[in-house]
């Protein structure tokens, strides 16, 4: 194979930052290459890739070193535009890509303004690899989100760049869209011979779809390695807080010495090992008859006004009872009806059709103001919850303006209870998104309301950072009545939620607990689900209970067998 990508020595540093983010920095990319770049947060890797289209240094300026050639063109010497024929990027924010109105303009908009004549024909093509033409006369923002990713990928498809770098391709997407993106990036290249380049922290994904691995610790590269050496390599990666497959991390704290690293070779590693004898616990459905009920839908509805004077339905018929104590995940894919149930309940959308009571209190008959006396909706986006310039303002914001007696001792609970006291001086929005997230919880906490809604939130962190963030999700359980969290996280949800809700086209398909929720694959498909790794391997081994943790998974083998850790594993082909 060419090379594609050489980067020689490369030094990068951003003006006023106290350290270089790439230090001397050495690598080589060949043509047809299936590359995942891995690292712990600030550890380089979206300033690398942006080396590639020129970014760095044109647009991104900063003190630069060393030398980086792209398809033989020198970065320095070359214009972004002189780039972008070469490599096509999909940012991790792949909404602020799309800036025409409809799909085929969109896809189109590049090569026209490269004044490519058949630039309806190169859009149409790019449509085409990706699975959009049926979409071209489409308004953009009637997408799905999967969609919309899939049409920023098509626009940098369209000017024919050997090299696609995508930048955290699952971050916002649910499993059924995300597995969606990598075909289409694996067809791209095995059957088109691009060369992909994907900013990735689920390693399952990598397991999956790509071939070699780039690992970057604090600015510099420790190895570049097939994927199944890489991933191999559990107890390093885990020290740098990046989490191989679920799988690998129990035959590796098993004591094994080859690990499984995709599904298949895990159920057929441990087919033999399961242990005979676990107790089976037999599943029942929640009596809620007696439970407090904190928050009624009774038939509601909603809908909007499309573009076409239509109305198109978003939730149908929505019939719940929310009870004191539980804590609540709403999943199903892009555009179920997630989100615009959750702001039903803070009163910012009113329901079209049905009612919607919060503690006996009707939304409709409530201003937004008066409902965050007793609702708190924390925003996917955490940025658009910061208004003031330090992190202790922000929180302090709501009981302030209301003039609660008392706020500031309380405040300053809050900031220890979320790990905020060194940062409490700081700008929220200049912040890791890890601490940004601790931030906007902690604003919702502040507000001391019954019901806390987060959307999302857990979208766009690494795997270290997630469970961070899990752990102050459940310390919200100790002063509310009710926590609902909207998400695509099955680990979230596997570890967290005692109570799932399944939305699809705006229906609820199922009301119940994980256990049932796991165990019903037909319904998971549906729904565009795909459970945790350890969850699935638990289902295919046929052991129960259901194992809903590596910890978990790893227990059940050390109680039931003597003769763990195991020795001289079988090799996996």
């Amino acid at each position: 194979m060419n090379e594609l990508i050489h980067v020689e020595n490369v030094t990068f540093q951003y003006p006023g930052a106290e350290h270089p983010v790439l230090n001397k920095m050495n690598l080589s990319v060949k043509k047809g290459e299936f590359l995942a770049v891995i690292g712990s947060n600030g550890s380089g890797k979206s300033t690398l890739c942006k080396l590639f289209n020129g970014l760095i240094p044109h647009f991104y300026t900063g003190d630069f070193e060393g030398s980086v050639t792209v398809s033989g063109l020198n970065i320095v010497e070359n214009s972004v535009a002189d780039l972008s024929c070469h490599v096509g990027y999909v940012f991790q924010d792949f909404e602020n890509q799309l800036v025409q109105a409809r799909v085929l303009e969109d896809v189109s908009f590049a090569p026209l303004n490269f004044g490519m004549e058949d630039y309806l024909q190169r859009g149409r093509r790019a449509l085409e690899l990706v699975g959009l033409a049926h979409l071209a006369d489409e308004f953009v923002w009637q997408l799905s989100g999967g969609q919309k990713h899939l049409l920023a990928l098509a626009g940098g498809l369209a000017m024919n760049p050997d090299i696609i770098v995508i930048d955290e391709p699952t971050a916002q997407l649910d499993p059924y869209h995300a597995k969606e993106i990598y075909e289409v990036l694996k067809k791209l290249n095995e059957q088109y011979g691009k060369t992909i380049i994907s900013i990735e922290h689920h390693t399952e994904f990598i397991a999956e779809y790509c071939r070699t691995v780039l690992l970057l610790n604090k600015g510099s590269v420790l190895w570049k390695r097939s994927t199944r050496e890489a991933l191999s390599e559990v107890e390093l990666l885990t020290e740098l807080a990046i989490y191989p497959p679920q799988a690998a991390q129990a035959a590796s704290r098993l004591g094994a010495d080859n690990v499984p690293i995709t599904l298949n070779e895990a159920i057929a590693f441990f087919k033999e090992k399961v242990p005979c004898g676990m107790p089976s616990v037999p599943r029942q459905k929640p009596d809620r008859s007696q439970e407090e009920t904190v928050i009624r839908f009774d038939q509601v509805g909603f809908s909007y006004k499309s573009m076409n004077k239509k109305r198109a339905q978003v939730l149908k018929n929505i019939n719940l009872s929310l009870n004191k104590g539980e804590q609540v995940a709403i999943v199903g894919n892009n555009g179920a009806g997630k989100s615009t149930l959750l702001r039903l309940i803070t009163g910012v959308k009113k329901p079209e059709s049905g009612s919607i009571t919060v503690r006996s209190q009707s939304v409709a008959s409530c201003a937004p103001e008066k409902m965050a006396d007793h609702v708190a909706y924390i925003y996917q986006n955490p940025e658009q919850m910061f208004i003031d310039d330090s992190v202790k303002k922000d929180v302090a914001f709501f009981p302030r303006a209301r003039k609660i007696k008392g706020y500031e001792a309380k405040i300053d609970e809050i900031l220890k209870q979320f790990d905020l006291v060194d940062l409490q001086d700081k700008d929220s929005r200049l912040m890791s998104g890890g601490q940004q997230r601790r931030a906007s919880l902690a604003i919702g906490a502040a507000m001391n309301p019954s019901v806390i809604l987060l959307d999302e939130p857990t979208a766009s962190l690494d795997m270290a950072t997630r469970k961070h963030l899990t752990q102050f999700i459940l310390k919200l359980k100790e002063q509310i009545d009710l926590v609902m969290i909207a998400t695509h996280d099955m680990q979230l949800v596997s570890e967290w939620a005692t109570r799932v809700i399944v939305l699809h086209h705006g229906q609820i398909i199922f009301d119940g607990n994980k256990e049932e929720l796991f165990s019903n694959p037909a319904l998971m498909d549906k729904a565009g689900l795909v459970p945790p790794q350890i969850v699935t391997l638990s289902l295919a081994l046929n052991v129960e209970p259901i194992d809903y943790s590596v910890d978990s998974f790893i227990n059940r083998f050390k109680e039931a067998r003597g003769e763990w850790p195991l020795q001289k594993a079988s090799q996996i082909n």
